[in-house]
């Protein structure tokens, strides 16, 4: 079966994150200079103003910081799902991230909830990050 959700169409900036997706590692930039660690991508740091920037991986572990339970969908691939969960998660290393909510029912989903994250191989080019409750 063929994926028929919208897929992401990765730029110059954001390829090196996808290109660590698709080996299931989160990746982000940080600033030689400052240390802040950046999302989205951009080609100079929003603290320091610097160029030099590395990419690191991150652990894929954080907490939820806001969400939105679904119960209509806004596109037909998504009807089956219904209601999911979309939330912006925030890393260990700070980065928020917007992603789903996977592996328990909506009414269980809650801000500050520990999350790990876990892939979702959708086509060969691409695996997408979603998150889960993190096991003790």
């Amino acid at each position: 079966m063929d994926y028929e959700k919208p897929l992401p169409v990765p730029s110059a900036d954001t390829a090196p994150f996808w290109d660590g997706c698709r080996k299931h590692e989160l990746r982000f930039q940080k600033c030689k200079e400052c240390g802040h660690i950046r999302w989205p991508p951009s080609i100079i740091c929003p603290k320091c103003h610097s160029m030099a920037h590395e990419m690191i991986t991150a652990k894929g572990t954080g907490k939820i910081f806001t969400f939105a339970v679904y119960h209509q969908a806004y596109h037909p691939a998504f009807e089956k799902e219904l209601p999911y969960v979309v939330a912006i998660v925030e890393l260990e290393e700070g980065v928020r991230l917007l992603s789903n909510i996977v592996g328990c029912s909506h009414k269980q989903v809650m801000c500050e909830m520990p999350v790990e994250v876990i892939w979702e191989d959708v086509t060969e080019e691409f695996s997408l990050p979603r998150f889960q409750p993190r096991s003790s």
